[in-house]
């Protein structure tokens, strides 16, 4: 049963408004003024307040500001007398769900009500609909059917309605990110900010600039206000990457952020009230940067509340098929071939390596044979010799000849310009390139006196 809270100096409103919505089902019970109501909401938990504007003592948009801060969520609808309408929108601006001017039957009272229960209804079929499918799409992003894998699905879905810090470590193109976005995704932030960034691209100088903000003119070229990423991301998800490559003179201040849940920007004294969830990803070993000092083991305590490890592909390289057939479906989407598959030898082939870029280095190169295939449907060993240097496959009978990046260039270059009938503009936005990154490479064959378009 609902629970409603009626706030009005007025007795015989109270009187009529708890015998109306108590007939109506709800669980009703009734404050004569501001402070009488705040005792009341520290002891006991509501659905929905209905509170006149103007009462003794504290106004009621007082008295809804003060409410809110035992209770972010909790739902208000303002009483307002005629001459005080602008008063009242001031109040919706201020967090109010609806408001309703004196004189008004009970019948407008109930459909306010109503309303506003179908409402926070409606936002609850969307948050589960949208969990619903960022489960689903988490499976589409992460690919992987191995117990490894599994596991980590099962960490996602554990975590994600939490507001825990999660620390992700692996190594590099294992898909930390990822699943980074797929635990924001499966949370209650789902519609609020993913913001994220690469702590080993930001100088040192601007790095409490960064995640801080700054006033205008505390420093040379801060030209105006800016806000940092906590407050950009204020509501929603953090995602800091490559933890390890943080400042030692930031990390303090980080943990305090954490810690007191408040930002201060450069150039200005004053704290401003963050929430903000964190995601942290590393693909070094922090307990070893701790003991060497570089790392506060304080900080990482305070990141580490939740730890995902993710398996390098070469201890889940049961997943290899399955990510296989994904990324061939993509890049035969993106470069619009009908027919293209991966022969059973040079999937053996393929499953053999030991993959030191992980999933990232996979779809590299099977968006590279794709190409190097050309109009063939058939993709072979051949096509992934490029890589034979850093497969490590130790299978010297698979790999029948030496492919250099040069010569892979020169054919993915001419496969493009003969699917494009020599049209230079499709055939660069085939390859990803700018066209006169193409023409340039074009007048460097010139030169050589090779003709692209008879390299068959």
């Amino acid at each position: 049963m609902k629970k409603i809270l009626v706030v009005d100096d007025d007795l015989s409103l109270r009187t009529i408004l708890n015998e109306t919505l108590s007939t109506a089902g709800f669980n009703v019970e009734i404050a004569k003024d501001g402070k009488t109501a705040l005792e009341i909401l520290s002891e006991k938990q509501f659905d929905l307040v209905i509170s006149d504007l103007m009462m003794p003592g504290m106004t009621g948009i007082e008295f809804m500001i003060a409410a809110k801060n035992i209770y972010e969520k909790l739902g208000f609808l303002i009483i307002t007398a005629y001459g005080t309408v602008e008063t009242a929108v001031e109040a919706l601006h201020k967090g109010a769900f609806d408001f309703v001017t004196k004189p008004f039957s009970i019948s407008q009272i109930e459909s306010r009500v109503n309303r506003y229960f179908e409402y926070q209804d409606l936002k609850a079929e969307n948050k589960a609909l949208k969990r619903k499918l960022s489960d689903d799409r988490k499976h589409t992003r992460l690919i992987g059917q191995s117990n490894e894998m599994l596991k980590v699905f099962s960490q996602i879905s554990t975590v994600a309605r939490s507001d825990a810090a999660v620390f992700i470590q692996g190594e590099s193109g294992t898909g930390k990110e990822l699943i980074a976005q797929s635990i924001h995704d499966g949370s209650d932030r789902s519609d609020k900010p993913f913001l994220k960034i690469n702590c080993s691209a930001i100088p040192e100088s601007l790095f409490e600039s960064t995640l801080f903000g700054h006033e205008k003119g505390s420093f040379t070229n801060a030209i105006k206000m800016h806000k940092g990423l906590f407050e950009e991301s204020d509501g929603g998800t953090l995602l800091l990457d490559e933890i390890s490559e943080i400042p030692t003179s930031m990390q303090a201040k980080l943990l305090r952020v954490l810690q007191n849940r408040t930002i201060t920007r450069v150039g200005n004294t004053q704290e401003i009230d963050v929430d903000v969830r964190v995601i942290a990803t590393s693909n070094q070993e922090l307990d070893v940067l701790i003991k060497e000092g570089h790392f506060r083991s304080d900080l990482y305590y305070r990141l580490n509340v939740f730890p995902i490890m993710v398996p390098p592909l070469r201890l889940r390289n049961s997943d290899i098929p399955i990510l296989i057939d994904h990324f061939l479906s993509k890049f035969k989407i993106k470069y619009r071939f009908e027919h293209k598959e991966v022969t059973a030898e040079a999937l053996k082939f393929i499953s053999k390596g030991d993959w030191p870029g992980n999933v990232r280095q996979l779809e590299n190169i099977i968006e590279r044979a794709v190409l190097y295939s050309g109009e063939g449907e058939r993709i072979n060993v051949e096509h992934f010799n490029l890589e034979s240097e850093v497969l490590n496959t130790n299978d010297a009978s698979s790999i029948k000849t030496v492919t250099t990046i040069a010569e892979m260039e020169k054919q993915m270059i001419h496969n493009a310009l003969k699917r494009t009938a020599n049209n230079r503009t499709q055939a660069a936005d085939l390859l990803g390139i700018s066209v006169r990154t193409l023409r340039n490479k074009l007048h460097q064959y010139d030169e050589m006196g090779q003709d692209m378009l008879k390299l068959d």
